[in-house]
């Protein structure tokens, strides 16, 4: 079964109060993320992954030895990231859940703080890349920052909570600025009852 672009959770403008207007949605989710569905279903055909879980393929086409990935799983992993970003954000959930506070607190000494070194490693991500906040097989939180399409899936990890740091995330509303995308992205553009959901 071929995969779809899935609709976004809200409408194209639910964002631009938030600072993510309807042409970055336009333009993200209708243009690229459907640009990597494409051109996945079109990889896949004939091969040993056809019909394969989107998860199954990420996994089994990533090559931890290799300085770039091979086109199956560039695209796979990007459909798979653009899913969870789009849930990753909306249009409310903007409170923090105790649980979710409790838990950052936990690892990072703060909210404050874990919002700061999220930015960091989302703004220190050279090129193309994400940021990640993710659970460990032993429960544990941590941050990580993943090359071009490379999530926490190639590392056995749950991504709690993503944000794409792509240039074509950003350009229309920011321009070049990251670490002010970051900042808004953290402020006013996370879904944190979906993060918490995560958990």
């Amino acid at each position: 079964m071929a995969f779809t672009l899935p609709d976004l959770p809200y409408a194209h403008d639910a964002l631009a109060a938030g600072g993510m207007s309807k042409e970055t949605l336009e333009f993200h989710h209708d243009k690229h993320h459907k640009a990597y569905v494409d051109k996945l279903n079109e990889l896949v055909a004939g091969t040993e992954w056809e019909g394969k879980s989107l998860e199954d393929i990420v996994v089994g086409t990533y090559n931890k030895t290799a300085v770039a990935q091979n086109g199956i799983f560039n695209n796979a992993s990007q459909h798979w990231n653009h899913a969870q970003f789009w849930e990753m954000m909306g249009p409310t959930g903007r409170e923090i859940p105790a649980n979710l506070a409790d838990a950052l607190t936990k690892a990072f000494g703060s909210v404050d703080e874990f919002k700061k070194k999220f930015s960091e490693a989302g703004v220190g991500q050279f090129g193309a890349g994400w940021a990640w906040l993710v659970k460990n097989a032993d429960g544990s939180l941590a941050i990580t920052k993943t090359e071009n399409g490379v999530n926490p899936l190639c590392f056995g990890q749950t991504a709690l909570l993503g944000c794409d740091v792509w240039e074509h995330s950003y350009y229309i509303d920011f321009r070049n600025a990251r670490p002010k995308y970051l900042e808004n992205f953290l402020n006013n553009l996370v879904n944190w009852d979906n993060v918490a959901s995560r958990l």
